[in-house]
Order: C-alpha cells, then sequence, then structure tokens
C-alpha cells in the first residue's frame, strides 16, 4: 500500500472515529444507538435530500447519525463500510454504488452482526435478481419501484409522441454500475409498448446523472440525428441539461425526465421540459432509518423486505402534485 493509500485510510478511520468519539465517554446505559448512512455520495442533490431525511428522522428518535460520503467512489464506499462494521455501529442504512459489489459488503456486516438497509438502489445484479427479489441478507430495500417510474415516463412520452409515423427517441442514461439505468429503461419501452407506440431507439449514450455532460452527448446526439422526437432522460438534472442543447439547437424534441427535482419543476413550468416523474428522497431516507431502527430495536423486525411509495407522472397539467425536494 502506498503512503498515499495508508493516509487516506487512516483520515477516513480518523473521521469515523470522531463521529463516534463523543460516544465513548458516557455509561452505557446513556450512549444512544449509532446508526449510519453510507452515502453514494452527497454531491448529488438526491443523495443528499436521501441524508437530510435520515438525519432528521434520526433526530426525532433521539439516536446518534453518522453520515459518511463515498464521493462517488467505490473503493471509497467499500473503506467506508469497512471502518462502520470495525467500529461497531448499531446499523447501518448502505446506499450502494456498485450494486454487485455491495453485495460482498452485506456479507461482512451480516457476518458481524450488523444489520443492513439499503437505499435507493438494490443489492445484487439487475440483470438476474427482479427489484422486489431483495438481497436476504438485507433488513430491507427502501427504493422507488425503478422499473414502475420508467413505465410511467413511458406512458407520458407516448402522449408527447408523432402519431402516424414511427417516432424518433433518444436515451439518456445515468452512470454505469447504477441498476437504475437498466431498470428505467426496461420501464420506459414497457411504458411506450403498452401505449402501442411505434419507435426507434436512434441513440442511448450515459451522461453519468450531471446536467452539464448530458447537455454535450444531447449536443452530439442532435449533430447526428437532428430530427430526433423525444428525449428520454433517466433523472431530471440530465433533462435540464439536455434541453439547454435542445434550445441551443432549435430542436423542438419533447423532453421526459425522472425524480421531481425543484429545478425540473421549475423548467417544467417554464416549459423548457414536458414531464417528469415525482421521487420523494426525503421520504425515502426516513423511510430508510424506520426500517433499521425498527429492526435495531425490536419494534418491527423485518427481512429483506420491499418498501416504496408512489411515483406518479408529472406535466404542467398537474404540475401542483410534485413538491421538489432536492
Amino acid at each position: 500500500m502506498s503512503l498515499g493509500r495508508r493516509a487516506g485510510s487512516r483520515l477516513r478511520a480518523t473521521a469515523v472515529a470522531a463521529a463516534l468519539a463523543v460516544l465513548s465517554s458516557l455509561p452505557a446505559s446513556a450512549a444512544p444507538l449509532r446508526l449510519a448512512l453510507a452515502s453514494a455520495g452527497l454531491s448529488y442533490p438526491f443523495a443528499a435530500a436521501i441524508a437530510r431525511g435520515f438525519r432528521r428522522a434520526a433526530a426525532r428518535a433521539g439516536v446518534q447519525a453518522i453520515v459518511l460520503d463515498a464521493q462517488n467512489r467505490v473503493q471509497r464506499q467499500a473503506n467506508d463500510l469497512q471502518d462502520l462494521i470495525a467500529e461497531h455501529v448499531n446499523g447501518i442504512v448502505l446506499m450502494p454504488l456498485d450494486s454487485v459489489i455491495a453485495q460482498s459488503w452485506v456479507n461482512d456486516a451480516a457476518r458481524a452482526g450488523i444489520p443492513v438497509v439499503a437505499v435507493g438502489s438494490e443489492v445484487g445484479d439487475p440483470r438476474t435478481r427482479p427489484l422486489r427479489e431483495v438481497y436476504p441478507k438485507l433488513v430491507a430495500l427502501v427504493t422507488q419501484d425503478e422499473t414502475a417510474a420508467g413505465r410511467e415516463a413511458g406512458r407520458l412520452a407516448a402522449t408527447l409522441l408523432p402519431s402516424g409515423r414511427l417516432a424518433r427517441i433518444a436515451i439518456i442514461q445515468g452512470a454505469p454500475g447504477f441498476p437504475e439505468v437498466l431498470q428505467r429503461e426496461q420501464g420506459f419501452e414497457q411504458g411506450l409498448a403498452a401505449a402501442h407506440v411505434r419507435y426507434r431507439i436512434v441513440a442511448s449514450q450515459p451522461a453519468d446523472w450531471r446536467t452539464q455532460e448530458a447537455d454535450i452527448v444531447c449536443q452530439n446526439i442532435l449533430e447526428a440525428h437532428p430530427n430526433v422526437d423525444l428525449f428520454f432522460n433517466e433523472a431530471d438534472n440530465m433533462a435540464v441539461g439536455c434541453a439547454r442543447a435542445v434550445s441551443s439547437a432549435g430542436s423542438t424534441a419533447k423532453l421526459i425526465g425522472i425524480g421531481g427535482s425543484r429545478l425540473a419543476i421549475l423548467s417544467l413550468e417554464a416549459g423548457r421540459i414536458d414531464g417528469t416523474v415525482c421521487y420523494k428522497p426525503l421520504e425515502l431516507g426516513r423511510l430508510a432509518f424506520d426500517a433499521l431502527y425498527g429492526e435495531v430495536t425490536g419494534r418491527k423486525p423485518l427481512h429483506a423486505a420491499f418498501i416504496t411509495y408512489r411515483t406518479p407522472g408529472i406535466t404542467r397539467a398537474n404540475v401542483g402534485e410534485c413538491r421538489g425536494e432536492w
């Protein structure tokens, strides 16, 4: 191990230890429960909102909340999980960066007797494990039904596409490794099929969940396919970035996103995008905390439970139904 990696590991361990140090001087009977959230990356507004929901729920319950930021790096998240297990926290909420690799982290926590709830993304290979078939060593998976949300986006798209001819659609994906990429795309195509839409996917490219990257990707797609009828963006911030490219190109392409972000709602009201699917990350953080707290306290033990909520499609006609939480 290089000096830099050893120093980084010591810094991570120090950060966890500092969050817990105040508890070590308390008598066992006085020490609150220590529940941790291992976030994928707090620079993502959606992940940051989940963390806020988790912290608020912990504060109401009188629980010590520890929130670690993997900064969108899988190895850092692996180290975060190792540190939390070494510190013997009472439970962990995990927002995994890589759903396949996360299986080993959950297994390690289970061997240490530490319950884990996954939030926002599943644990397991999404190509072989259906979303509602929760990884058996988890207390619960708390997330949107991503395939259902994709279907809702497909339903919205069907109302915007031209009739009487083959529609041209481009898909702006999230980041590789996230199961939502596959699930949302599958659901989207299911929604189009249910509406009997004739279409062709002319391009499908990742933009890593980022606004600026989506702007660039959509510019490139429009140069190659100037007659695109609709962009399906797998997250709202990418829809906002793509809207810039569409406007700059003078395109009439419609724009659908997913997430119900504050900026997307404003863009929808202003006519810059055409639809989204409403998500509630604050609610996700609260639900994940509640599931873990119920398990740790024995008040509501769970085993591989799937916990979700309704995600309606939103257009200008019903924009008031979605209060942007991120």
